[in-house]
């Protein structure tokens, strides 16, 4: 390591993952540490906030001895720690938020509030750090599905955005419902494998004309909807059709709302990042529609889809390079939206 290295640390706890994870000049991860509270959670069928907030606060600072050494080093040799501050579970955000502001206190350096929307976004950067402004972001992720026009780093425009349940939310809802697990994406994915994505025609909102928002209550309620009456008629239901004609509507209108954001934006490049942006269907679908448009198309692995330290550390390097620190008196913020 030179001098001139900038080396961030990078915390994220917004929800039932504890990472973090040590980035060397914005795109050389030396370390990344995750913590996942999967197999906890998963008997209550989704994230209890109280039970998230103590298993943050019983691995925070294991998680990051952890990743400061197998960087090879110490709080002497970082630039700067960045931690998410929302949006998220409130309890969970302040451990991180805490936690991060005594260890940057005590260093003396830097402190990074990030945004873990932003984060998710800049989880492309790290995958790919050759990527290009102008471009287009679709965020899709257990609590958010957003359409991000990007002129910059640090500015963007919110094109679109969920009126209601995100993408992932539905997907945990109805993998529940079908008795599949949690977290729902996964399940529902590999359930869809094996059914016919045309047996249902499940609805697609797509709101006024023009409108780059989501929805997706209406559909998320006309497959409980489908399962009750086969139910209360003593039918059995094909699982694997259910899921796969689920995922259909899912993904049809995530494609067909970035195509037109794609074409009022005249974007040259699309980036895919959140949790549900690990999904197979998806991908192929994006893949294909912008290889037809001469679209540039990046997403990231799926460990960089789902909650991790990295996609912080690599946010905070951009914050750090603008000087765009955070005040000591930094606090969570869990309704934080992307301004």
């Amino acid at each position: 390591m030179n001098n001139k290295d900038i080396n961030i640390l990078g915390i994220e706890t917004s929800c039932d993952e504890t990472s973090a994870a040590v980035l060397r000049n914005g795109c050389e991860l030396l370390s990344h540490i995750i913590s996942s509270q999967i197999k906890t959670h998963q008997k209550y069928g989704g994230v209890v906030p109280e039970v998230a907030s103590r298993e943050h606060i019983l691995h925070l600072q294991s998680v990051v001895e952890q990743a400061l050494q197998e960087a090879k080093m110490g709080f002497g040799d970082l630039a700067g720690i960045a931690v998410t501050y929302g949006p998220g579970l409130v309890g969970s955000l302040l451990v991180g938020v805490a936690g991060a502001k005594a260890m940057a206190y005590g260093a003396g350096i830097p402190l990074l509030g990030v945004n873990h929307l932003e984060g998710h976004i800049y989880a492309n950067f790290l995958h790919n750090p050759g990527l290009k402004f102008p471009l287009l972001a679709l965020l899709v992720s257990g609590g958010h599905s957003h359409l991000v026009y990007f002129e910059g780093h640090g500015k963007y425009q919110v094109l679109g955005q969920t009126r209601d349940d995100a993408a992932g939310e539905a997907l945990d809802k109805v993998a529940r419902t079908l008795g599949l697990g949690y977290p729902g994406g996964p399940y529902i994915q590999k359930a869809a494998l094996e059914g016919n994505p045309h047996a249902y025609e499940f609805p697609r909102a797509m709101l006024e004309p023009g409108s780059l928002d989501f929805s997706f209550s209406g559909v998320k309620s006309a497959v409980l909807n489908t399962l009750n009456s086969a139910r209360m008629k003593g039918e059995t239901v094909n699982v694997a059709d259910v899921a796969a004609s689920f995922q259909e509507a899912i993904v049809d209108v995530l494609v067909r709302k970035t195509l037109l954001a794609l074409a009022r934006t005249k974007a040259p490049t699309l980036v895919l990042a959140g949790g549900v942006a690990a999904n197979t269907l998806l991908r192929e679908r994006l893949t294909e529609a912008t290889q037809k448009r001469g679209i540039a198309f990046s997403y990231p692995p799926p460990i960089l889809c789902t909650d991790n330290g990295a996609m912080i550390a690599t946010a905070g390097y951009y914050r750090y390079l603008d000087k765009d620190y955070a005040p000591w008196n930094l606090n969570a913020i869990p309704g934080l939206n992307l301004a």
